[in-house]
């Protein structure tokens, strides 16, 4: 059926008279899953400052010992190196408004219940936006930020592995080949090695603690369709378990430095953005690479409006450039090709406040509603792993 567009419909026996409405039902069961993988990377801010510093120091050193002759040095100081101090900074502020009334809106609504369940359901809203705000903002991070540290974007190389496979034999060699890949890499970290955080100071860790958060198009297929052809699987691949996001998540953010390579005077696959105009224009399919928001942000292109939240694909005839629709670092062009991202710690999302308000208008007798809150610019801790592992 169409719209209801307010006609009702004529009675079958008295033209003259319309049929009623029978009832009235708001739907209440709109988000039946949140993700949580932001919950686990809360930390606590505070009304006072706005600022977390984090410490990373580095091993020191043993010197040969020389007995008697080390006397004359009793005097000398062995300061250590320096701390590398990284900020985490609460500079985000959010609001989310809403307007409701209990007059002339009600005459909408066949009865009480109907009205006041429009009600709920809209003021329950406010808390919901919130959660979708915080989850999807912090999925398109985790799955855009990269390390500048070659050492920390790896490359497993299913194409030779899989070459000349098909059918069951591809699948069991697909599988192996990850689970072997990310063996070594745990085996590498729990070892003495500097090339795993971005300050290059001495590290190893834990298996335990180390965390992957894999790219659900990677994982599901190790589950359902890699891992049945073993006949002993258990144990196969380390952390399956661990967090995974939708594939939509993973790419890399558009910037002022990258923007030339997606970009072509008359857009290809694999070049999403028309270099003359910075213009997005999404192939068939997505063959050209699908660019996704990384912020919320409402735009209007040819005189549309969109509201987008993180990980919604921007509309075709967008710009994207440093004062286009969309500003360098506003958006990201997903990859498919991302199995997962290797954490020790989740990079922190840290609350400043989050305040729920209303006013009363008696001259409108409406009432707005408001949730006012913070959180800090995303960035990774320095400290520890941001290890990207791509398929090749």
């Amino acid at each position: 059926m169409p719209n209801f567009t307010g006609q009702l419909s004529s009675n079958e026996i008295f033209s003259s008279l319309y049929n009623m409405i029978i009832s009235q039902q708001v739907f209440a069961d709109n988000l039946g899953t949140h993700q949580n993988l932001v919950d686990k990377a809360k930390v606590d801010g505070s009304l006072y400052g706005d600022t977390k510093l984090y410490y990373s120091t580095d091993v020191l050193a043993s010197n040969a010992w020389g007995n008697d002759a080390e006397a004359t040095n009793l005097l000398q100081t062995h300061r250590p190196k320096a701390p590398s101090v990284q900020a985490i900074k609460l500079n985000i502020f959010r609001q989310i408004p809403l307007t409701v009334d209990n007059y002339l809106s009600k005459r909408a609504w066949s009865d009480e219940y109907s009205f006041s369940q429009f009600n709920s359901v809209m003021l329950g809203w406010i808390g919901e936006t919130k959660k979708v705000y915080d989850g999807t903002t912090y999925n398109a991070f985790i799955g855009t930020a990269k390390s500048g540290e070659t050492a920390q974007n790896l490359s497993v190389d299913l194409t030779t592995a899989l070459s000349g496979l098909s059918g069951i034999e591809k699948a069991r060699m697909e599988a192996l080949t990850i689970a072997n890949f990310l063996a070594d890499l745990f085996v590498a970290m729990a070892d003495y090695r500097r090339e795993f955080n971005d300050y290059k100071n001495l590290r190893s860790y834990a298996k335990e603690d180390i965390k992957l958060v894999w790219n659900s198009k990677y994982v599901n297929k190790i589950r359902k369709v890699d891992t049945p052809t073993l006949f002993h699987k258990d144990g196969l691949v380390d952390k399956l378990e661990n967090d995974y996001l939708a594939p939509k998540y993973f790419g890399t953010v558009i910037t002022s430095s990258n923007v030339a390579t997606y970009s072509d005077s008359t857009p290809t696959t694999g070049k999403p953005i028309d270099s003359d105009d910075s213009t997005y224009v999404p192939g068939t399919n997505n063959a050209n690479g699908t660019i996704r928001a990384m912020v919320e942000k409402t735009v209007t292109v040819s005189s549309t409006s969109y509201h987008l939240f993180p990980g919604d694909e921007i509309p075709a005839g967008a710009t994207i450039k440093a004062s286009g629709t969309f500003e360098f670092g506003e958006v990201y062009i997903e990859d498919s090709k991302v199995i997962c991202k290797v954490l020790v710690k989740y990079p922190p999302y840290m609350s400043a406040f989050s305040v729920a308000t209303s006013f009363f208008n008696p001259k409108a007798l409406n009432e707005n509603h408001y949730l006012t809150f913070g959180h800090n610019t995303l960035e990774y801790l320095k400290n520890y792993p941001m290890i990207t592992v791509t398929e090749v």
